[in-house]
């Protein structure tokens, strides 16, 4: 009898993870580039109360007998990610940029030798990180960072005019003829990812392209706060390429489907009730049993 009472327990517990998961995308219906999350269940283990046996044919055999089995409740499969490209949000800023489409943007601290840079189809074990979110501005020393202080990595320019797209760099304000950084008054993102300046002197300059990072598998990816993202075991090839779908002056907003949300809490929030009630019938089962005798 008291299957049940394990049974109802288990999808009490399933159906708060699962609230819980609907109340952090609720939370972040309004935070630029999230990823809503569904929690999925699955079967709890079967106990065998009759175990199957095959049909014998031979005279004075009997017929097959299929299994029967008892259920013990309900567990949280799997929490999966939703990587749908969210909205446009316009911002007016030129360097706010989102991407539409796939892939990420590339950032993190100062790696050792800037110059050098590092292999763009091998640095998932670099320690930079994977974001979606564009909010893009240049500190003091002419580096394009995140507003989380990262520095975004790209491509930079061969002498030649072509692009280097076998080596990530930080992305910085070149120097002009006397060894000065140029002094930009206006930025401007290409659909490409091109990062142009014009200088007070109304010359137009190239900073650098910003690289996108092609993720084999974007649910295998960990996030950590800040809407940062670093390659986890079953991410897959991440190789950094080129790309043609940046948008400057918008940001992503949250993919959030909010009417949805609310449809699965009220389902969820039933499903809890209807859980919960099992255990007071339970537990009035088990009352009738120890006064039987009285």
């Amino acid at each position: 009898m008291v299957k049940s009472m394990y049974a109802a327990i288990a999808g009490l517990r399933s159906h708060q993870s699962k609230m819980d998961v609907i109340s952090n995308n609720i939370a972040n219906v309004n935070t630029w580039g999230y990823k809503s999350r569904s929690a999925n269940f699955q079967d709890a283990m079967y106990q065998n109360v009759i175990n199957s046996t095959a049909g014998n044919v031979n005279a004075g055999g009997t017929g097959g007998q299929n299994s029967s089995q008892l259920g013990y409740g309900v567990n949280v499969g799997s929490i999966t990610t939703n990587f749908t490209t969210g909205s446009w949000g316009f911002t007016g800023d030129p360097l706010n940029c989102m991407i539409n489409g796939n892939g990420f943007f590339i950032v993190g601290p100062m790696i050792a030798d800037p110059t050098d840079g590092i292999a763009s189809n091998n640095f998932a074990t670099s320690g930079l990180s994977l974001s979606r979110v564009g909010i893009f501005s240049v500190d003091n020393n002419g580096y394009l960072i995140d507003d989380g202080r990262n520095y975004v990595y790209g491509f930079t320019q061969n002498a030649d005019g072509t692009w280097d797209t076998d080596v990530l760099r930080p992305l910085q304000i070149p120097n002009d003829a006397t060894g000065e950084q140029y002094k930009i008054q206006t930025y401007k993102i290409g659909t490409d990812g091109t990062i142009t300046g014009i200088t007070f002197d109304k010359e137009q300059i190239t900073i650098g392209k910003l690289a996108l990072a092609a993720v084999e598998n974007p649910n295998g990816l960990e996030q950590s706060a800040g809407y940062l993202y670093s390659a986890g075991p079953n991410a897959g090839q991440i190789t950094a390429v080129e790309g043609d779908y940046f948008l400057s002056n918008y940001l992503e907003m949250s993919n959030v489907e909010l009417a949805s949300d609310m449809a699965s809490m009220i389902t969820t929030q039933r499903g809890y009730q209807a859980n919960s009630k099992i255990i007071t019938v339970t537990d009035e089962m088990l009352e009738q049993l120890v006064n039987m005798k009285r």
